[in-house]
C-alpha cells in the first residue's frame, strides 16, 4: 500500500494531535486514579471496610485501563508516525512504548489478578495407606 504525498504531509499534525489527545486522557486516568486513592485512604481511616474492598477493585481497573491508554496510544502513535514516512518519530514512540511496557506490565498484572483471582489449588483427598505407630496400617476403603 503506498503512502501518498498529500498522507505523508498530514501526518506530523496527525502525531502532534494525537499526542496531545494521549497525554490528556493519561492524565484524565492518573487523576482518577489519585481520587480512588484518596477516597480508600479516607474509607480505611473511617472504618468503612465494606468501600475498601470496592475502592481496591475500582483502583484495579483504573490501573488497567491506565496502562492500555498509555501503551496502546503510544503504539498507535507509532505507527501513524511509521506510516506517514516519520520513522525517527515513530522510532521515538515505538521506545517510550516498549520503556513504560515495562514499567507498567507488573502493576497491570496484579490489578488482573486484583479483579481476576485465580482459583484456589484444589487439594487432594488423602489417599494411600496411613502407617501407624505399632505397625498397623489403615488403608481407605478396608
Amino acid at each position: 500500500m503506498a503512502v501518498s504525498s498529500t498522507d505523508s504531509r498530514r501526518a506530523p499534525s496527525a502525531v502532534a494531535l494525537l499526542t496531545l489527545a494521549w497525554l490528556a486522557a493519561v492524565l484524565a486516568l492518573l487523576w482518577w486514579l489519585i481520587g480512588i486513592g484518596l477516597e480508600s485512604w479516607a474509607d480505611t481511616n473511617s472504618d468503612q471496610a465494606s468501600r475498601v474492598a470496592q475502592r481496591q477493585r475500582e483502583g484495579a481497573y483504573a490501573t488497567l485501563l491506565l496502562a492500555g491508554v498509555a501503551l496502546g496510544g503510544l503504539l498507535t502513535i507509532a505507527v501513524i508516525a511509521f506510516a506517514g514516512r516519520l520513522s525517527k518519530t515513530g522510532v521515538v514512540y515505538l521506545g517510550l512504548a516498549i520503556l513504560l511496557g515495562v514499567i507498567l506490565c507488573p502493576a497491570a498484572g496484579a490489578a488482573y489478578r486484583e479483579i481476576y483471582p485465580p482459583p484456589p489449588p484444589s487439594t487432594p483427598a488423602p489417599g494411600g495407606c496411613q502407617e501407624y505407630s505399632g505397625g498397623e496400617a489403615r488403608c481407605p476403603g478396608g
